[in-house]
């Protein structure tokens, strides 16, 4: 019984530390960028949307297309660096265990 008493006190230390890591993550802010800065996308780490900024000459090139492209790798760049974020807290959360495929937090 002594095995499962610490396995369940492991648990709960565990089920802490992930909440305040989620906690950390909504505060968390990364900006994602393309065309040379010209488009930038701020986001938190749990995928929220917190700021857009486009050049002005951007806007009067008059380019819908292009502009629409630049804002969507914005908004990829800003996902992939939240995302890596939240794998690197997670890593030192769980001691480096590997986790199975396709886990996915609680976003």
């Amino acid at each position: 019984m002594k095995n499962l008493s610490q396995m369940l006190k492991q648990a709960g230390e565990l089920q802490t530390r992930m909440q305040a890591m989620q906690e950390q993550l909504a505060l968390l802010e990364v900006t994602g960028s393309s065309g040379g800065d010209k488009v930038q996308v701020t986001m938190t780490g749990k995928g929220e949307v917190r700021r857009v900024r486009i050049a002005p000459e951007l806007l009067a090139a008059g380019d819908a297309e292009a502009l629409e492209d630049l804002v969507r790798v914005a908004v990829n760049d800003a996902r992939a660096k939240a995302e890596a974020e939240a794998r690197a807290r997670l890593s030192e959360i769980t001691g480096g265990l590997p986790l199975p495929p396709g886990f996915q937090l609680p976003f």
